[in-house]
């Protein structure tokens, strides 16, 4: 068991509290943006003396390079679908402007490499992008006899640009596989649970329908002799029967594997509640229990209700530790019951608490919240407000199971 397992939500994009930029959240509408504000300046500024930029002449705006322009411009709007077509329609354009003042699409050609990194399948043409890049900028700095510091830098952050792209692809890979991979661990969890659950319904299903077996038999035997009684038995073997296609329904679309036959045995309830909070105490948690419901609950109801305060207790055992004071409230509804297990102990700060982890995860409230589903109601657990935890659920005694 484990607390943090209480929250089924795999983390994701649409966690809580993780920060989405506009490139995540309208990547469309961003990337025409990114477009507009890369054509803007590379149309408009050109180099001037002394590493300085200046704004461009009229004549020099209207030009032949400005078609080229639009034409990178464009192609960046494309860079997460086509990443590779958009690095080489940047080169090329880069290409035929090198050597000149209209040679200002460096920018263009950092953002391609970055796509290239952060959004091609094929780890081929990263490199051979940022050496066709380097070498672009090689001959445009010759050509204009650039210093090569300058050209230095700009190769580093060419070639820094595509890496960082890279990085990042790799590890929103690993975020994708770990999400899956805790996908498959929640769907084996609840198959388990379902499993677990099926066998105990399966003894209290045969348990009624062993009762409608000896009652049967018994009013079969003092028919002729004790109408009256044999109408009592037919009776209570009505009411079993009834209760047991309860239980069959309930138990109809989940799959049971073979299940020893040493699992195989009578089913505790909330009779049985004093008994276990007899051993937890013994275990040296302090435990007080508020009992308020007073009608007999249906078999699965009953057992469900057991093995939610059982597994809340182990839970508070084993985060919280010996001497945390704890409280099981047990209340009628107008429609089912309500179980309310509170804990001061630790145990939740200690959860939250960032650590390494040491083995998989724990499932206890996993299985609790599959108990719930099952019956049709809902679970809630989460640490409190003024420390320790909170663990609620809530169960239907009328209706059909989910």
């Amino acid at each position: 068991m484990n607390r943090t397992a209480g929250h089924t939500e795999p983390p994701g994009r649409n966690a809580p509290g993780r920060f989405r930029g506009p490139f995540t959240r309208w990547p469309r509408a961003a990337d025409a943006v990114l477009a507009m504000a890369l054509f803007l300046p590379t149309m408009v500024l050109e180099d001037g003396p002394g590493d300085t930029m200046v704004v461009r002449p009229v004549s020099g705006i209207v030009h032949p390079a400005l078609l080229l322009f639009l034409v990178a411009a464009a192609a960046i709007y494309r860079r997460r679908s086509r990443p590779v077509a958009v690095l080489c329609v940047t080169l090329l354009a880069w290409a035929a402007t090198l050597g000149s003042s209209h040679s200002t699409l460096g920018g263009m050609v950092i953002v391609a490499l970055y796509s290239v990194g952060r959004h091609a399948d094929d780890n081929r043409w990263g490199p051979l992008g940022v050496v066709a890049a380097i070498a672009a900028l090689t001959i445009d700095g010759i050509l204009l006899s650039v210093p090569w510091g300058d050209i230095g830098f700009g190769a580093f952050v060419m070639s820094g640009a595509w890496y960082l792209g890279r990085r990042l692809r790799l590890r929103a890979g690993r975020a994708s596989r770990l999400l899956k991979e805790q996908a498959a661990e929640a769907r084996r969890i609840v198959t388990e649970e379902r499993s677990h659950i099926a066998r105990e319904l399966h003894d209290v299903v045969a348990h009624r329908v062993s009762m409608m077996t000896v009652q049967a038999g018994a009013a079969r035997m003092v028919a002729a002799e004790d109408p009256q009684g044999a109408l009592e038995a037919m009776a209570a073997v009505e009411e079993a029967g009834r209760q047991a296609l309860d239980e069959l329904r309930h138990l109809l679309g989940v799959l049971r594997p073979d299940a020893e036959s040493d699992e195989l045995g009578p089913q505790p309830g909330l009779a049985e509640l004093p008994r276990l909070v007899a051993e937890v105490r013994e275990a040296g948690l302090d435990v007080s229990v508020t009992n308020g419901i007073r009608d007999p609950l249906p078999a699965r109801v009953d057992l469900s209700a057991y093995r939610i305060v059982q597994e809340a207790l182990t839970n508070v055992l084993k985060h919280s530790g010996p001497r945390t004071h704890t409280q099981v409230h047990l209340r009628d509804e107008s429609d089912g019951i309500t179980i309310e297990v509170l804990d001061d102990g630790p145990g939740a700060a200690v959860q939250a608490a960032p650590a390494a982890p040491k083995g998989p995860p724990g499932h206890g409230i996993v299985g609790m919240r599959e108990r719930a589903n099952l019956l049709g109601g809902s679970l809630d657990a989460r640490p409190r407000s003024g420390g320790g935890f909170r663990l609620t659920a809530r169960l239907p005694v009328k209706g059909e199971p989910a």
